[in-house]
């Protein structure tokens, strides 16, 4: 799967961005860190956020565009485009693992999790339609 790292258009800006989030949030580390309930939601949130943001500048959007985009401060979006929150500096270094292409084995198993949904879906949807065609039979 090949990831834009300087990415043109939305399309892209979209698919950077959620390879920087799904990868920071398969690292070891991250992993430790949502590990608590209670802090789940802030971390994807900030994570969320600051992939977001490094997508968009790395697209070449200004601070305040990239802060009106995702209905955040332009401060916030520093910070995180800075590296001065913890977030901003582990999106960073995933960005740098994708750009060293040491990425790529969660990169594969994002892939393949698309692929088994895909399968799962289309095999509810034809048990669905035989179960219709049994009740059908039935009547």
């Amino acid at each position: 799967m090949e990831v834009p790292l300087n990415p043109l258009g939305r399309k892209e800006i979209h698919r950077l961005e959620s390879t920087l989030l799904f990868g920071t949030l398969f690292r070891p580390e991250v992993l430790d860190l949502i590990k608590d309930p209670a802090e789940r939601l802030t971390w994807v949130d900030s994570l969320a956020v600051a992939a977001g943001a490094l997508a968009r500048e790395k697209a070449g959007m200004t601070t305040s565009e990239i802060a009106r985009e995702l209905g955040r401060t332009e401060q916030t979006i520093r910070k995180h485009l800075k590296g001065e929150s913890k977030a901003g500096q582990l999106v960073r270094e995933t960005y740098e693992l994708i750009k060293g292409g040491k990425l790529e084995n969660v990169l594969t198993s994002l892939e393949e999790c698309r692929e088994y949904r895909e399968k799962y879906e289309n095999l509810k949807r034809e048990l669905e339609r035989i179960k219709d065609e049994i009740e059908k039979l039935l009547k």
